[in-house]
């Protein structure tokens, strides 16, 4: 506005609602390049490190940065602490075999429900697997 239409720089902003330091200032970001190859490194030797402690080397290294600063890099670099995984069962497990006869396998569970009072109980359930008959029905509050 202030070159097209001649404007001074103080009107322009009131126009547009701008601070006219917002106008003058610019941007000073210093080369992270040299922070970014030494966080990817540290990264790189400490998989599992998060950026926490990966600012914490960096400091006893001599590097005077912010803890934000780190973070930023950190996801910018797309680095994160790389999840564990889970252990698998070592052999296949074989699928349970129906039960020929009455009473040749049981099941059994608990259920938990509340009286009206707010009291809870617990109901203990055990159940032929090839009948589906209940065998039993025990309920008490500290079962």
């Amino acid at each position: 506005m202030v070159g097209h239409y001649g404007l001074s720089e103080r009107r322009a902003c009131r126009l547009i609602e701008v601070w006219r330091s917002t106008c003058r200032r610019q941007r000073q970001r210093a080369d992270d390049a040299p922070t970014r190859r030494r966080l990817q490194g540290l990264a790189g030797q400490w998989p599992r490190f998060g950026y926490r402690r990966l600012h914490v080397l960096l400091r006893r290294e001599g590097l005077v940065i912010n803890h934000k600063r780190v973070y930023r890099l950190y996801r910018e670099e797309g680095l994160a602490v790389r999840r564990r995984r889970r252990k698998r069962a070592a052999s296949l497990r074989a699928p349970l075999t129906r039960p020929t006869r009455a009473n040749e396998r049981w099941s059994m569970d608990f259920l938990t429900d509340a009286l009206g009072a707010g009291r809870s109980f617990r109901v203990l359930t055990i159940v032929d697997d090839r009948t589906r008959e209940c065998l039993a029905l025990e309920a008490d509050t500290s079962v």
